[in-house]
């Protein structure tokens, strides 16, 4: 089984930087597809950002120049660094694993952008 442990949300005014951690365990979980989406109150969850086991990645386009996403295999911990946050950013933000037969979530970490 896979478990999933999301940490740095918070509140950070517009324009500023916020990282995200999260830590899994289980076994195998080096050999799979890790990412990050979120969900703002009434609307639907959405993909930010993935990143392959091999380290290729890619981003949602509301996201794509001011957000990045990095993963440490010894660690089992994918990261997300966000800059020049918006309002709009405002959302609990999930982990997920692809796993072999199954996907796997996190409890997700609450981001509020506000000045």
């Amino acid at each position: 089984q896979v478990q999933l442990v999301e940490s740095g949300g918070g509140l950070v005014q517009p324009g500023g930087s916020l990282r995200l951690s999260c830590a899994a365990s289980g076994s195998f979980v080096r050999l799979y597809n890790m990412g990050w989406h979120r969900q703002a109150p009434g609307k639907q969850r959405e993909l930010v950002a993935r990143i392959s086991s091999g380290g290729n990645s890619d981003y949602a386009d509301s996201v794509k120049g001011r957000f990045t996403i990095s993963r440490d295999n010894a660690k089992n911990t994918v990261y997300l660094q966000m800059s020049s946050l918006e309002p709009d950013d405002t959302a609990v933000y999930y982990c997920n694993v692809q796993g072999r037969v199954s996907t796997y979530w996190g409890q997700g970490t609450q981001v509020t952008v506000s000045s």
